[in-house]
């Protein structure tokens, strides 16, 4: 078949993979001049299922209340008149009962699980390079209540079956050395072997050139969507400053756009952009780096080594389709990297990015048909979706195959 897949992020390039690889006829579209250009160019950089809790929780509306007054909450909000935030918000209020988080997570790990193992899958099929780590992820906290809370908190993705490793103060450094000098600082962590690292935009943008070499895959770049021509129950063809584009099956993994395109015929997908900051620093040569990536949990600041770079993310701020940061955004974040690795990196030349995850209330991403047949959802990912990237598209590529998905799709499917 003839396939178009919208979006030429992460999740749009590994759809076009595993469509191609199917053997499809695939065409990309994406307005940038290359992949991962948007929400993959930097990101945190985590393969995380040990992270894969729901952000919609019962702390998480006071989180967002105190966030209006104070600006150093782990969720920050925004005063909008957007109807489409306070919409977006009010669905995820709902979904912060102890039952809804609870059912979320589950979902979400089982996707993070699924998914990480496809990344390994496509990994040694094409051997691209990502700058990859796969020696897990370390969780760590700096007071014994937080780590008491913690460990507490684990209980749910150690039941489904995530392997977690807890480790007591004198044990962090065994694991991690590199922080072996704040072993007073620091009262216990969490290990999960399973969990991995890398750097998407290289892992993405490699795999595009893999998909245009050996698998015939078109890419359109430069290319804006500017609609979505439908005839009864299909799609006849996307709109483009570029022309028209057919094709048999579309795929829609346009990220926070998808929300903008859906409406236009008739989708309401409630999608909303949560801002994200990163800065990334060149890494000296050193016995002291970070042998795997970790979160501080108490400060919410994830750190990813990527080859020479160590990269610093935190914030999940809900300010709209604003992309724009200061300086003084980073602060806490080069704070903590020097504070943990003070000779590792050099702070003074900074890399700063702010980008937007495509969130969904309940956190997990939309996967399958539409309203129109020929029309499949890869989209709304959010926090983690460089985690769910290989996953999501194997289970696109499945059931456009009318094949089994892979695993269970319940509160993931369009309705």
């Amino acid at each position: 078949m003839k396939i178009l897949v919208l979006g030429g992020g992460v999740i749009g390039v590994t759809t076009a993979y595993y469509l191609a690889r199917d053997g499809h006829a695939v065409t990309l579209v994406d307005r940038q001049p290359e992949a991962a250009s948007e929400t993959s160019y930097a990101n945190a950089g985590l393969l995380a299922p040990g992270h894969a809790y729901a952000w919609a929780s019962p702390k998480a509306p006071g989180i967002l209340l105190k966030s209006l007054f104070n600006d150093d909450q782990a969720l920050r909000l925004k005063l909008s008149a957007d109807p489409r935030l306070w919409s977006w918000v009010w669905l995820f209020l709902l979904q912060c009962t102890s039952e809804r988080a609870r059912i979320n997570t589950i979902r979400k790990l089982g996707l993070c699980v699924y998914s990480v193992d496809a990344l390994r899958e496509v990994v040694a099929d094409t051997e691209v390079e990502y700058d990859g780590l796969n020696g897990g992820n370390l969780y760590f906290y700096r007071t014994d209540a937080t780590f008491e809370k913690g460990v507490a908190h684990t209980g749910i993705l150690r039941e489904h079956g995530l392997e977690m490793q807890v480790l007591e103060r004198e044990r962090v450094a065994e694991v991690e050395p590199a922080l072996a000098p704040h072993r007073d600082t620091i009262a216990g962590a969490v290990y999960t072997p399973g969990d991995a690292s890398g750097d998407a935009r290289m892992f993405t943008r490699a795999l595009a050139a893999y998909c245009a070499e050996r698998l015939s895959v078109k890419f359109a770049f430069d290319t804006a969507i500017r609609g979505i021509a439908t005839a009864g129950d299909r799609v006849e063809g996307v709109l483009t400053d570029g022309g028209k584009l057919d094709a048999d099956v579309y795929v829609m993994a346009l990220g926070c756009d998808s929300a903008i395109i859906g409406r236009t015929i008739g989708l309401k997908l409630p999608i909303y952009p949560v801002k994200g900051y990163s800065v990334t620093v060149p890494m000296r040569e050193s016995n002291l780096a970070p042998a795997m990536g970790g979160v501080d949990d108490d400060a919410l600041i994830a750190y990813c080594p990527m080859g020479r770079r160590l990269r610093l993310t935190s914030t999940a701020e809900f300010s709209g389709y604003d992309t724009s940061h200061r300086p003084r955004d980073f602060r806490a974040m080069l704070r903590l990297g020097r504070e943990l690795f003070p000779s590792v990196a050099d702070y003074d030349q900074p890399d700063y990015w702010a980008g937007l995850r495509p969130m969904t209330p309940e956190g997990t991403p939309f996967l399958g048909p539409a309203r129109y047949r020929n029309l499949y959802l890869n989209t709304g990912h959010g926090h983690i979706g460089w985690t769910m990237s290989c996953g999501s598209a194997k289970i696109t590529a499945n059931l456009i195959a009318g094949r089994d998905a892979g695993i269970d799709l319940e509160g993931m499917r369009y309705s």
